[in-house]
């Protein structure tokens, strides 16, 4: 392994035939963007690897986007696909580093523990002329136990006591929309900021070519942030999505007590009874 979560082209294509290896495509674009995640998948993904679909892979009861789901229809929706117990996840997307930090978080929230990203993703793979394949991919069903880590995440009541109580809370946004100063993608919510909030931009993170950045230089962000890695941190964003990429940034400097605000601006910004800032 390269780093503590990511893992380079080099080293997956060396061990894409690893039978405990499992990987997965969590692409997943805003709908401005335009982008079938699926149908690209089926078009062009890399040897062996399934299609995670963060939408359908949620508790589909809400009204929220992709939240997370119960740890027994995880649990199920992973069985039928094909993961185990005890195997290496890597999941890697289309964008470079973007929803596969959800996939990772979704699975470190799950209690697994060998679960990384691939590092710039399928454009790095498709850069370097790594092979691809195209169609579905099946696996045999295997046995996967579920175990919540209720410190992992954050639901509207947890993140009311956190910004009530000057908690570490950070922002993925971008500081536009941070600052209300350019409307939210998606309709009817409010501009701004959850108050004692501060705005770390996921794109901060990541390189040019969508590599996260040295660890030296991700400490250096936090740090100059007013973020403190050795008390605990919440990272929210627009859905739940890249929140997961301060997340795994965090995770990579230390940080050992972080949680994602699942529900994020989606929720917050979309309530007339919780404080804004703008």
């Amino acid at each position: 392994m390269d780093r503590r979560n990511l893992v380079s082209t080099e080293w997956l294509q060396e061990h894409l035939d690893a039978p405990d290896v499992v990987v997965l495509d969590g692409s997943l674009y805003m709908a401005v963007d335009g982008r079938d995640p699926n149908s690209e998948y089926l078009e062009a993904h890399i040897p062996g690897a399934l299609f995670f679909d963060i939408n359908a892979i949620a508790d589909t009861a809400s009204d929220l986007p992709h939240m997370l789901p119960s740890p027994a229809a995880f649990s199920s929706m992973m069985r039928k696909m094909g993961i185990g117990d005890g195997q290496t996840v890597v999941a890697y997307d289309g964008a470079g580093l973007y929803s596969a930090a959800r996939v990772w978080w979704m699975f470190k929230a799950m209690g697994a523990e060998h679960v990384h990203v691939l590092d710039g993703g399928l454009p790095k793979w498709r850069a370097e002329g790594r092979p691809l394949e195209s169609g579905p991919v099946t696996r045999r069903e295997r046995h996967f136990t579920a175990r919540l880590n209720h410190e992992a995440l954050c639901d509207l009541d947890d993140m009311r006591r956190a910004s009530a109580s000057g908690a570490q809370i950070a922002d993925a946004r971008s500081s536009a929309r941070f600052n209300a100063e350019e409307p939210e993608p998606r309709p009817g919510l409010r501009g701004g900021h959850i108050p004692g909030s501060v705005c770390i931009h996921y794109a901060s993170l990541l390189d040019s070519d969508s590599l996260m950045k040295p660890t030296e230089t991700l400490a250096a962000i936090f740090k100059d942030a007013g973020i403190d890695p050795s008390r605990p941190v919440i990272t929210t964003c627009g859905s739940g999505v890249t929140a997961a990429i301060l997340a795994l940034a965090l995770d990579e400097i230390g940080a050992r007590q972080v949680a994602v605000y699942d529900g994020s601006w989606t929720e917050w910004g979309g309530r007339s009874d919780t404080p804004v800032e703008p």
